[in-house]
């Protein structure tokens, strides 16, 4: 088990102003902040990033989404990171999610769900390295 997950707060809830709000919550579920930047993925970018699901009917609608807005990316560090923060996070779809979690507080559907995060150490590992040198990790 690997004490680091990568999430991503997407454009919907950058272009809705709630970044902030969004990393107030993580800091206070117990998340450090190792790596943090902000930055605007091109299609390309998002393509490569989303690759395992291009067989899949919306990848083409989220790699769309992903390329449309600033994001900003992190990699977190805490004890059991990828479960504690898919549970911070909620489930995909907000309807679904509980109270309390990110994507209920700040999605607005399945495509828009406000933020990403690693579904295994596995992918929290290739998805840092994705997105952070080693030089921008703390």
């Amino acid at each position: 088990m690997s004490n680091r997950t990568l999430t991503m707060i997407k454009p919907d809830a950058m272009k809705n102003g709630y970044a902030g709000a969004i990393i107030d919550m993580i800091s206070k579920a117990g998340f450090k902040i190792v790596a943090l930047k902000q930055l605007k993925l091109t299609a390309e970018k998002a393509g490569e990033f989303y690759a395992v699901h291009n067989a899949r009917p919306f990848y083409g609608e989220l790699v769309s989404f992903m390329s449309s807005g600033i994001i900003i990316a992190a990699i977190l560090e805490k004890e059991n990171a990828v479960a504690d923060f898919r549970k911070l996070i909620g489930a995909t779809n907000p309807a679904q999610a509980e109270d309390g979690t990110i994507r209920k507080k700040y999605a607005t559907s399945l495509g828009e769900n406000a933020v990403h995060g690693s579904d295994s150490d596995e992918n929290a590992k290739i998805e840092g390295d994705f997105f952070f040198s080693a030089l921008e990790r703390f």
